[in-house]
């Protein structure tokens, strides 16, 4: 493995890890498409930034993209304190205008400027490498790697300064007001630093893949976990994991870096959405077909139950009875009464009369009378 393939992994690892912390309160508060609407208003900034001081390398950029940020956020909260839209609708509003205003700028007047709108939306880590860090003529490695790494070692100083902050104003902020916390400033304070996240991101990977790596991995988390700590540290996991496997999966077919990165951040959530242990399809269905079983015992209870020594006890607690009286087939009736039988809630006589277990009985008084 060559030099340049190791700087590349390594930069797409920080850049994935960085984006995803954040990205779980983005999942956790609704937030998703703020991170869309920052990843691409951003241009703006960059563009009226070089306008000004004519350099593309200027951290200038990096400034008034982070501004630019936090007036999309401050455009929406606006909108969406009029109350006369909803916030996805005022988030549907602003970054469209912004990020068209800057497409037109760089049509109008950077047209032969390295300001290219494919390596604006897609990014291309390849690249990155190229662009060195030098100390005193020391070559310290790729400057992007340098920055990434400060500001995934800022969102990591920020969330564990602030995570007892941070988890009541994504879960209860009326009671976090009502403690003393102050949720605007919180708000304000992390969108900042998912600002900062963006614009880091922004200039490697491009817009898509900052969405991609802000909400996949979270997401992807969110249906493995319930705890906020792991839920932390498995985005981190699965955004590194993610980005090293389409790496090499863009090695291997020769496509887009950004892209096979985004490709397998969404494969990464297609598995645990289908295979989750508690969240997936297959568990879901296991846990329908399970509470549909469990019915059809009650049913069964509630039936002998309600026929229990009455005169007709000894026609309608009889498993031959079932297919008539509940509409069950033979074979799943018998099925039904075996299973009952098996955790005791009934015993089946010799003589095909079933008769409940104190058990079985307490379960079906317990469901009539909705305990």
């Amino acid at each position: 493995m060559s030099t340049l393939d190791l700087e590349i992994q390594l930069l797409a690892v920080v850049v994935a890890t960085a984006c995803a912390l954040p990205g779980v309160f983005l999942v956790l508060r609704r937030m998703a498409l703020l991170s869309d609407a920052i990843s691409h208003s951003i241009l703006l900034g960059i563009v009226l930034a070089f306008f000004w001081v004519r350099d593309l390398t200027s951290p200038l950029l990096l400034v008034a993209a982070a501004l630019t940020g936090l007036l999309t956020v401050a455009l929406v909260e606006g909108l969406l304190r009029t109350g006369r839209v909803r916030e996805d609708a005022s988030i549907a509003l602003v970054f469209p205008a912004l990020f068209s205003i800057a497409v037109l700028l760089i049509a109008r007047y950077a047209g032969t400027v390295h300001l290219d709108l494919d390596m604006v939306l897609l990014g291309e880590l390849a690249f990155a490498p190229f662009h060195r860090l030098e100390v005193g003529g020391v070559d310290l490695g790729p400057k992007g790697l340098w920055v990434m790494g400060t500001i995934l070692l800022a969102n990591v100083v920020f969330i564990g300064l602030f995570y007892k902050e941070l988890k009541l104003t994504t879960f209860d902020p009326a009671l976090a007001g009502a403690l003393g916390f102050s949720p605007v400033l919180m708000h304000y304070a992390f969108t900042s630093l998912v600002s900062l996240t963006a614009v880091g991101a922004f200039d490697a990977v491009g817009s898509i893949l900052v969405v991609a790596l802000m909400i996949a991995p979270p997401a992807t988390a969110y249906l493995l976990t319930d705890r906020l700590s792991v839920l932390l540290v498995l985005s981190g996991f699965i955004g590194a994991g993610s980005a090293v496997t389409g790496y090499w999966m863009a090695t291997v077919l020769d496509a887009s870096i950004a892209g096979s990165m985004a490709t397998a951040c969404g494969g990464a959530f297609a598995a645990a959405f289908v295979l989750a242990p508690r969240r997936g399809l297959l568990a879901a269905r296991r846990m329908r077909a399970r509470q549909r079983w469990e019915f059809r015992e009650l049913m069964l209870l509630i039936h002998l139950l309600q026929h229990e020594g009455t005169a007709d006890a000894e026609t309608e607690c009889r498993e031959e009875h079932l297919v008539e009286h509940l509409k069950w087939n033979a074979k799943l009736a018998g099925r039904v009464i075996r299973d009952a039988g098996g955790k005791e809630l009934l015993e089946l006589r010799g003589d095909g009369h079933l008769l409940l277990t104190q058990r079985g009985r307490k379960m079906a008084r317990s469901a009539l009378e909705g305990t």
